[in-house]
């Protein structure tokens, strides 16, 4: 209640909304990416968006606005962008997109004494504190060991004349391991989405070999959902304490997987959380590769080998997480005797999430790996459906309905 009378909201919740925006993959290490507001009608425009390891789209922020590269993460909370001040303008790095708040006549520290600047507040990775100029300072921390900290802003979002945010609450970094911000998309109630009253997005992701690597990203309605398979999420009540459990994430009723016509022999309470929350299942736009409990990964694993355990790399191991991975030049006829992969839910719901050659991601030049890791490699007890995985499909995140669609897709130069 708080955020959304301090910070106003986006759009209304009785408009019909639907902003569509590019999307282009590129299969590298590192995070590239720009997007670009095309012009449309009130109700219908489009953003393009990058990813290689990530989704990423370029946000106009600020008054005027500065075109913010961020990477679009279902899996966490906070938004925030690159931020650099006069005094650094001449030492700041060339391939870091900063933000320069000197420009923008809506930028707005948040002072110390505000609610959301007490150290108690649930909603940070490390308790926020008042730094020498009495701003509210922040530490955000990932999974994968990155970080961002700097100190909680307020800026607006200008996506059109006509469609521009009140002012929201995100970070602004002045250390971060990262070279892109981030567009915090989970249900908490300071992300993007949840500040911004938007209920319903959706993105297509290209694959990563072909010529044309552009797909699209919408901010609310999707022309395309009459087809979608819809798989309700799960949700947990607010009151429930599990230390190995996000209650923010968007967590799916998992019940197995499938390669080829061989549904593998895992037990579905491997994909669903236990009394602490180990086993969760969550799809996250964040993660470039998927990650399963041990069980899970160990029964795909022995199914790979059967298939093509000749061709497998012996002794190799990808970031210490994934060890299916081959020899660039065998990855055609690998991926033709491992056929298809499905993902499978509740009520009889399959999601084809790769084709032959396509179930692989290049790790390394010369080097495909199958796109699962081991979740407890990255010390957590959860399964995650990353973007690899969500290749040539429409995935809608339907908030006001509690649920998850998917369909299938050629993502490569979709239209709005």
């Amino acid at each position: 209640l708080l955020l959304l009378s301090l910070f106003g909201v986006l759009f209304s919740p009785s408009n019909s909304l639907s902003l569509s925006f590019p999307l282009t993959s590129h299969s590298v290490s590192s995070q590239e990416a720009s997007l670009s507001l095309s012009s449309k009608t009130k109700s219908h425009g489009k953003l393009p968006f990058q990813y290689s390891n990530a989704l990423v789209v370029s946000v106009p922020i600020g008054s005027p606005p500065q075109q913010m590269d961020m990477v679009v993460d279902t899996g966490s909370q906070l938004s925030w962008i690159q931020c650099h001040g006069k005094v650094r303008r001449k030492s700041v790095k060339p391939m870091i997109n900063w933000f320069d708040p000197y420009l923008s006549s809506s930028f707005s520290f948040l002072p110390c004494n505000t609610t959301l600047c007490r150290p108690r507040i649930p909603d940070f990775t490390l308790p926020t504190s008042c730094d020498p100029t009495r701003h509210c300072h922040y530490s955000y921390f990932y999974a994968d060991g990155t970080l961002a900290e700097g100190n909680l802003v307020t800026e607006k979002f200008t996506f059109s004349s006509s469609l521009t945010t009140r002012s929201l609450l995100l970070g602004c970094a002045t250390a971060s391991t990262q070279n892109r911000g981030m567009l915090g998309m989970n249900t908490g109630r300071l992300s993007f989405i949840s500040q911004a009253k938007i209920s319903k997005f959706s993105y297509c992701v290209p694959d990563r070999t072909g010529s044309d690597l552009t797909g699209l990203f919408y901010l609310g309605d999707n022309p395309n959902s009459a087809k979608f398979k819809y798989v309700n999420m799960l949700t947990f009540p607010k009151s429930r304490r599990s230390p190995n459990l996000d209650k923010l994430a968007y967590t799916l009723p998992m019940k197995g997987i499938r390669i080829g016509n061989n549904k593998l022999n895992i037990s579905p309470a491997v994909f669903k959380p236990d009394p602490s929350g180990a086993g969760q299942t969550m799809i996250d736009s964040g993660s470039d590769l998927t990650y399963l409990v041990d069980e899970a990964y160990s029964k795909v694993r022995a199914e790979m080998v059967r298939l093509v355990g000749p061709m497998m790399k012996k002794g190799y191991e990808y970031a210490a997480v994934a060890d299916m991975c081959f020899d660039g030049a065998v990855a055609a006829v690998v991926g033709r005797r491992i056929g298809d992969m499905w993902f499978q839910f509740e009520n009889g719901v399959e999601i084809l999430v790769g084709k032959g050659e396509g179930l692989l991601t290049e790790v390394e030049k010369g080097v495909k790996c199958v796109g699962i890791g081991r979740s407890d490699r990255l010390v957590t007890e959860s399964n995650i459906i990353g973007n690899v995985h969500q290749q040539n499909m429409w995935v809608e995140y339907d908030l006001s309905n509690k649920r998850i669609g998917f369909g299938v897709a050629k993502c490569s130069g979709l239209k709005a």
